[in-house]
């Protein structure tokens, strides 16, 4: 057999290769050898070779629950740990693993808050074909998403609410593994996954957080299987690791809402909490916001938080929760009105718009986002590589959803750009739209939740 890594260091050297090797031979690690590799990869006494071997075996080995929340743990306690001993059972968040068009997270914070809940958000940026909600809120004139500690427990205080990037003190075991699992082909592996994400979040000093597990063509998980070997190990490692979680299925096959880029789904972020969004994006709104009101014990019932969810953006306290957020986090008092109120009197608009017009007459069954997504990217409002510049003004506007009737000519969507319209774009835009002679079935969004400890599966 392997010796075995003993933490009495008094007695015992440590043995990474020895603790490596017993995980290729898909043997399990302790919680305690765990947490002491993290340890050591933080203070760098582990080399980047050997890091790399142990997330390799990982990725071929897996781990088991047990495992995956020791990891979660280890990498969470790795740098500071947010506290808030003057919110006690206030504070939420949720996390989304990527969509297109998924703008959930700008309108459900400021509606949390005017709730009564504390949402210190840490969000991230796109990458690949996954709009970044910092990228988004960074198209607002002179919004910051630098805040510190301190700051975020102000305006947490002042607001309810902030959304900003992740400081260089927290969860930084994630930072250096993320970077090697990168150039080691290792990042889809559901154990690394679930403890880099749920790592993050719990590190807020949750009482309550709340998964949005996409599935579909595009989502990083394509089959309802995967999704929910991915959702019930996140939603474990959330439990384990002492915050009350639940996760829930939605389909990511079609764009949500109508708009696709950065200014854009800000605008259309204003219309959501000015009680007009598109119906799947305020549907998903209220959904998640009534999951996380029932959860952190603030509603009886995820019914009866839909229902405070759905009151306050229709009655605008939401919005203003919203303005003054931004005016927190560096908008002036004009600006953030402005937004509020127009919001395209202050967005940067893209040089030129065209619009794109139905081949013939019929019913939209089907519009591709992740076809979309890579398209819109490649436009500039997306990145290749985490040093890309991200153009804020570029987008998609479309003009009708799934189950809609089209005539021929009629504009299915408005293209925001820079550059002319080369017609290699036209094509691959136009290929994503599919018209039938018969209106389809459209599929709710929502497919279930994920709940309980162990975590199970329910569909709605």
């Amino acid at each position: 057999p392997q010796p075995r890594l003993y933490l009495n260091m008094a007695t015992a050297t440590f043995n990474a290769p020895a603790l490596i090797a017993r995980k290729r031979d898909g043997l399990e690690l302790s919680a305690a050898e765990i947490q002491e590799f993290i340890t050591r990869v933080v203070t760098k006494d582990v080399p980047g070779e050997q890091i790399g071997a142990m997330l390799m075996a990982i990725y071929l080995k897996g781990m088991n629950a047990a495992e995956t929340i020791a990891l979660t743990k280890a990498l969470q306690t790795s740098g500071d740990v947010l506290s808030w001993p003057q919110f006690p059972s206030l504070v939420v968040d949720k996390h989304s693993t990527g969509g297109v068009g998924d703008k959930v997270s700008l309108p459900l914070a400021p509606a949390l808050a005017a709730c009564g809940l504390k949402v210190p958000m840490i969000s991230g940026r796109g990458l690949g074909h996954t709009g970044g909600t910092l990228d988004k809120l960074e198209s607002i004139p002179g919004f910051s998403v630098k805040l510190s500690a301190e700051r975020m427990a102000e305006i947490m205080g002042s607001v309810g609410c902030c959304i900003c990037g992740q400081t260089e003190t927290l969860v930084p075991a994630d930072r250096i593994l993320y970077a090697i699992r990168d150039v080691t082909a290792t990042v889809a592996s559901v154990p690394l996954i679930t403890a880099s994400i749920v790592s993050k979040k719990v590190a807020e000093g949750l009482s309550a957080l709340l998964l949005d597990v996409k599935v579909g063509r595009a989502a990083f998980m394509t089959t309802l299987e995967r999704a929910l070997e991915l959702g019930t190990s996140m939603v474990d490692a959330g439990s384990g690791a002492g915050v009350r979680t639940v996760g829930l299925v939605t389909r990511m096959d079609h764009p949500i809402g109508f708009m696709i880029g950065n200014a854009v789904e800000i605008a259309e972020s204003i219309d959501c909490l000015q009680g007009r969004g598109p119906r799947d994006l305020t549907d998903l709104v209220v959904l998640q916001g009534g999951h996380l009101l029932a959860l952190n014990g603030a509603a009886a019932t995820p019914a009866e938080g839909e229902a405070r969810i759905r009151a306050v953006l229709n009655d605008g306290s939401a919005l203003a929760k919203f303005r003054d957020m931004a005016v927190a986090q560096g908008c002036t008092a004009a600006v953030a009105d402005e937004l509020v109120r127009d919001p395209w009197s202050v967005l940067p608009r893209a040089a030129a718009t065209t619009p794109l017009l139905a081949p013939h007459a019929g019913f939209v069954a089907d519009i591709d986002a992740l076809v979309l997504a890579v398209a819109v990217g490649g436009m500039g409002a997306g990145r290749a590589k985490t040093t890309d510049a991200v153009d804020h003004t570029v987008g998609l506007q479309l003009c009708v959803c799934v189950g809609d009737e089209l005539a021929a000519g009629a504009p299915w969507m408005i293209v925001h750009h820079r550059d002319a319209l080369s017609s290699a774009l036209v094509a691959q835009l136009s290929s994503a739209l599919v018209l039938a002679a018969a209106r389809p079935a459209v599929l709710p969004r929502a497919v279930g939740i994920i709940a309980g400890t162990p975590a199970t599966f329910t569909e709605f």
